[in-house]
């Protein structure tokens, strides 16, 4: 029998009941719904809607379904419409008659938006801790690379010369960002639904807020109609996921290019690398490939929810149903990202070697000269048109720029001299950029010791609610 059946007389076809079915995707859902229904059916008792004799015993009967879930003696029906009805039917089996008074005050459309929301609060902490963890990653490795020097980049062009811890900790900051993000979000997805019923509420004299208590909500949410059809907060967390999706996917783009042997730099280890089905000697980047892969399909989880909501009018549709998909999708794909990309840090071996051999004569170090002469007092845009001569002569002549003596320094200006020189080494290039947030090696301890005090100072989001 349908939760809805009363008004019907005929069949459901069942192409359209296997169609319209969601158990395949929100019975992960079910340990959150029974625990809403505790707090509701314990609510409907203290109110008086129904007795405290018949509260305790639905009660009951949802933590035993619980229990025999989580023991494997009792399974979710893969036949069910979804998994409220399944819970609600287990219950019935479970009391009888009794249990059809649980549904009093409340309707499916405000049960499954309580639901999501304790089901994301849930993930939300659990990815909060897997960002720490890798930032914390990120932070050993930094450690490890203050005095590593490779060429810093712009437009995939030699620029300045940077330490690899610097490096590092640029994404660091990104997935801090993202992490301030989702502790943002936690906020509002913190927002109880449930008592608004299928659209206007109810005329029984239920207490929301006792509810929210029990359940860890902050409040309740103020108008019926917005917290039924609400799907922001999943909009939201698609967005935010999509974001650490390009976070990861522009970093597992530079360890392809770096595995390269036109680079070098990295040398990934057998653990996240497979062969070729043809060529013995191929070693492939596989493990950063379907991470940035796997980013298109946090994009696409986030476009699918804008679309599916795009047009809907107020209050629930059965539309809606398809949320899930998309947020379980981005759910799923999100954590396999972190966890992946936390793996490629341990299984990685940096080559100092190669970064260092990428630098010699890559003129990354003609801006320190051109600082040399403003420091001598001439204006910037005359000491780089000079310095330009410098680095076309090396050209010319198949010159390093840190390899020229000062004579022929002086042979193209007379006022470089022995300090000029002692600016040109890449390391000395990477130790003069002082300043705050900068790529010497203080200014990366700094930035190390703030990136320390980021994760030691930042508590994870917990879900505050009672188990019961």
């Amino acid at each position: 029998m349908k939760q809805w059946g009363g008004r019907f007389t005929g069949e459901t076809d069942l192409d359209f009941e296997a169609f319209s079915s969601s158990i395949q995707f929100d019975s992960r859902l079910w340990k959150v719904d029974l625990r809403a229904s505790r707090a509701h059916a314990r609510m409907l008792g203290r109110v008086g809607v129904i007795t405290l004799a018949e509260a305790d015993q639905i009660i009951a009967g949802l933590l035993q379904i619980e229990s025999e879930i989580q023991s494997g003696k009792m399974s979710i029906n893969w036949d069910a419409e979804d998994i409220h009805s399944d819970m609600e039917t287990k219950l019935f089996q479970k009391i009888g008659p009794v249990a059809g008074k649980l549904h009093t005050a409340r309707s499916r459309n405000d049960q499954v938006a309580t639901d999501l929301r304790l089901h994301l609060r849930e993930e939300i902490a659990g990815l909060n801790q897997l960002i720490k963890e890798l930032q914390s990653e990120i932070v050993i490795m930094s450690e490890q690379h203050i005095l590593t020097v490779l060429p810093g980049m712009t437009h995939l062009q030699h620029a300045q010369p940077i330490s690899l811890a610097h490096h590092l900790l640029a994404y660091f900051w990104m997935l801090d960002r993202d992490r301030e993000r989702l502790q943002d979000l936690g906020k509002r997805v913190n927002v109880l639904p449930l008592g608004s019923a299928a659209l206007a509420g109810t005329g029984f004299p239920i207490d929301r807020r006792m509810v929210a208590t029990e359940l860890g909500f902050a409040g309740v949410s103020p108008n019926s109609l917005d917290a039924v059809s609400d799907r922001d907060f999943a909009v939201e967390f698609l967005a935010f996921a999509a974001l650490v999706g390009i976070h990861s996917s522009r970093f597992c783009e530079e360890m392809i290019l770096w595995s390269t042997p036109e680079f070098g730099f990295v040398q990934m280890s057998d653990a996240i690398t497979t062969g070729s089905s043809i060529m013995p000697q191929k070693k492939n980047p596989d493990a950063a490939e379907l991470v940035r892969g796997q980013s298109g399909r946090l994009i696409a989880a986030l476009n699918g929810a804008l679309v599916l909501l795009k047009g809907l009018p107020l209050s629930y549709n059965r539309d809606l149903q398809e949320d899930k998909r998309h947020l379980f999708e981005g759910l799923d794909a999100l954590k396999g990202v972190l966890r992946m990309w936390k793996l490629m840090l341990t299984q990685t071996h940096w080559r100092k070697d190669r970064m260092a051999e990428a630098l010699r004569g890559d003129f990354s170090n003609a801006t320190d000269l051109a600082d040399d002469l403003v420091r001598k007092g001439l204006a910037f845009r005359e000491a780089h048109e000079i310095v330009g001569h410098v680095v076309t002569h090396c050209e010319q002549n198949g010159l390093a720029l840190e390899s020229l003596s000062l004579a022929q320094l002086q042979a193209i200006d007379p006022r470089f001299d022995q300090d000029s020189l002692a600016r040109l080494p890449h390391l000395a290039v990477m130790e003069a950029r002082i300043s705050e947030g900068g790529t010497s090696s203080k200014a990366v301890r700094q930035q190390l010791e703030k990136a320390k005090q980021t994760l030691a100072s930042t508590t994870s989001p917990t879900d505050p609610a009672n188990p019961n």
